[in-house]
């Protein structure tokens, strides 16, 4: 979704620009939408809500308390 505000300031400075700086706003702006995370939304997790077996998420749980947040002073 664009806001049009956005657009348009960034429009008229994009006309300010000579072709080379243009090239580079164009790829800088590619390389901020391929680094942009891509995700999932949150409601569409939903649906997975309550199909870990209480005894999976109990196992899981057991297994982080166990292994988890424990300091080893000789590693380092």
């Amino acid at each position: 979704m664009i806001d049009a505000e956005v657009q348009a300031e960034i429009l008229k400075h994009l006309g300010q620009l000579p072709l080379a700086k243009q090239q580079r706003l164009l790829d800088f702006a590619r390389a901020l939408a391929e680094s942009a995370p891509q995700g999932v939304p949150g409601n569409n997790l939903l649906d997975l809500c309550g199909i870990l077996p209480a005894e999976d998420a109990e196992e899981m749980m057991q297994a982080i308390e166990e292994g988890c947040e424990r300091i080893d002073r000789n590693d380092w």
